[in-house]
C-alpha cells in the first residue's frame, strides 16, 4: 500500500486490475477529459501491463497507482504523479459509477499529504475546463490558477493549477 484515507487505499497496479481499468478506460465519459480515447481490452492490457512494469525502474518518473475501497478492496480508479518536464504533476481517473461519492477530494488530500513525506515541494494538475468537478476539487485544496492554454489533443480550454507544499 502507497497510502490510505478514510475510505480508501491506493497501491500499485496489479494484471487482476484488468477488467476493471478496461471498464474505466473505455468509458468515453471518463476520457473525455483525459486523451478521449477508447481502446481496446488488448490495448488495455498491454497498457496495464507497462504501467506495472515501471515499478521497477530505478529512474521511473511516472507512476500510476489503482485506488481502492478498503473495506472491500474494490478497484475505483487511478491516481497518477507524474513527471511533466520540471513538475510533479498529479491526476485522478475514477470509475463513472463512482463519481459524486467524495472520493476525488479524499485521496487528492491524502496525496498531497503523501508528496510532502517524499520530499515534493510544489505539485501541479492540469483540467480540462469542461471538467468542472475536478478543478472545484483543486481550488478547493488551495491550489493556483497559473496558465490558461489549448489542450493539443482534444483542442479544448485547459487550466494548469499549482500548489506549493
Amino acid at each position: 500500500m502507497i497510502f490510505e484515507t478514510e475510505r480508501l487505499q491506493v497501491r500499485k497496479l496489479i494484471s487482476e486490475d484488468l477488467l476493471s481499468f478496461h471498464k474505466m478506460q473505455s468509458n468515453p465519459n471518463v476520457m473525455r477529459y483525459a486523451d478521449g480515447e477508447v481502446q481496446t481490452l488488448e490495448a488495455h492490457a498491454i497498457e496495464l501491463s507497462a504501467l506495472i512494469s515501471k515499478y521497477s525502474l530505478p529512474e521511473n518518473d511516472f507512476w500510476i497507482y489503482a485506488i481502492e475501497r478498503k473495506e472491500d478492496h474494490f478497484f475505483l480508479g487511478t491516481m497518477a504523479l507524474v513527471k511533466d518536464g520540471d513538475d510533479d504533476e498529479i491526476g485522478l481517473r475514477f470509475l463513472e459509477e463512482y463519481w459524486n461519492f467524495g472520493y476525488g477530494a479524499e485521496i487528492c488530500l491524502s496525496l498531497l499529504q503523501y508528496c510532502k513525506q517524499i520530499g515534493i515541494t510544489k505539485i501541479v494538475a492540469s483540467v480540462v475546463d469542461l471538467n468542472k468537478a475536478s478543478a472545484k476539487i483543486l481550488k478547493r485544496l488551495g491550489f493556483k490558477q497559473v496558465r490558461i492554454f489549448i489542450n493539443k489533443e482534444m483542442h479544448l480550454p485547459e487550466t494548469k493549477y499549482e500548489l506549493y507544499l
